[in-house]
């Protein structure tokens, strides 16, 4: 793994290069000239790491492995995806496991991470939320699962380890219809309050909401939901929605399409296929803290609203799968899996009806004589 010397045109400034041969995974001998190192040490290391990615075996570093990774799955996933993995990478698995190699990563390791992450606590002394912890988690198994099928890992020490976190929050932050009204009236920007007022009253999600053009809001009152508007690295996107079933059109209050409409007559000479709201998630994100606030409101997420959406509908009767194919659920199950912990009184309630059942038929025979 040799080095190389050179001087600048300055005839004073020295530079390091390497300068190597690979074969890549067609077969191919191919040649790499690299220039521009401060020192023999950088040469070398960058030779080494090139190598490595090089590799197929377990014994690849795991920075090595993430590169990999992500280069391939940028190929089969969205960006926003991407950039949300490259986020808890970065930042959670990264600074733990970067220089081992994925060989070397045991389940005592693994579990002397997770302890660490369960034991965090930020400056005001919260901790990482289950459901963040278990994301978190899934990432890692997710890149040992990757190292098994195309490294030769023999197994995944994220499974006898053990996962942490839950999938599901014990309690959802939601806001009811009277603090929603509350929040909305607070508002100063017009288009702020119909951005919310579409999110609260549709459920729809703040991506879909931001992708909307006015040939999307249909005659028959109906908002057609077909794409997702991102911003990802400074790069707006449009992208398809994050499910089949999230392609859905989504019947509107009779309210909520006439302050559409009066909205969007007021923008000028805006085309069918402009989207209507030109701020970013971001924007919306401090608008719902310092309204919430000023409103003496619990805070909630932007997507929280979306919860609060589903539980509105719940408390007036509608049907999980009803439910379901407004949200752009994939199946019922998810639906049911998200909101169950918001149907407590169901099965009390169906024990109610059949006792209700139960006394109207009318009695046999036997019990008349």
């Amino acid at each position: 793994m040799p080095a190389y010397k050179y001087t600048l045109k300055d005839g004073k400034t020295t530079k390091w290069y390497a300068n190597f041969y690979y074969t890549d995974w067609t077969g191919k001998k191919k040649h790499i000239c690299k220039r521009g190192f401060k020192t023999q040490r950088e040469a070398k290391e960058y030779e080494r790491s090139f190598m490595d990615q090089q590799s197929n075996t377990s014994d690849i570093l795991f920075s090595s492995l993430v590169e990999n990774y992500m280069e391939d799955m940028s190929h089969r996933l969205k960006p926003t995806t991407m950039e949300n993995k490259q986020y808890i990478i970065n930042g959670k698995l990264l600074p733990y496991f970067g220089n081992l190699k994925v060989c070397d990563i045991d389940t005592i390791k693994v579990r002397k991470w997770q302890n660490e992450l369960i034991s965090y606590r930020d400056e005001k002394g919260n901790p990482f939320s289950q459901t963040y912890l278990k994301t978190v988690n899934n990432q890692l198994s997710a890149l040992m699962n990757y190292a098994m099928a195309h490294y030769h890992l023999t197994f995944n020490p994220c499974k006898a380890a053990g996962s942490m976190g839950r999938s599901n929050a014990e309690e959802m932050n939601i806001w009811t219809q009277e603090q929603y009204e509350r929040f909305s009236k607070s508002i100063q920007k017009s288009s702020v309050k119909l951005a919310f007022d579409i999110l609260f009253y549709t459920g729809i999600r703040s991506g879909e909401l931001l992708a909307l053009t006015p040939a999307d809001v249909l005659p028959s009152k109906r908002l057609d939901i077909n794409k997702n508007y991102a911003k990802v690295q400074g790069e707006e996107l449009f992208l398809e929605p994050k499910t089949p079933k999230a392609k859905r059109c989504i019947a509107l209050p009779d309210f909520l399409y006439d302050d559409i409409q009066m909205y969007i007559s007021k923008l000028y000479a805006i085309e069918k296929d402009e989207r209507i709201f030109y701020f970013t998630k971001s924007a919306l994100d401090k608008e719902i803290k310092t309204t919430a606030a000023k409103a003496g409101l619990p805070l909630i997420r932007v997507h929280d609203l979306r919860h609060s959406h589903a539980s509105m509908l719940i408390e007036m009767g509608f049907s999980p799968l009803e439910i379901a194919d407004r949200l752009g659920h994939e199946s019922v199950k998810t639906t049911l899996d998200t909101y169950s912990h918001l149907y407590p009184d169901k099965d009390q309630q169906l024990a109610d009806r059949l006792n209700q059942f139960r006394r109207a038929v009318p009695p046999t025979t036997e019990e008349n004589s």
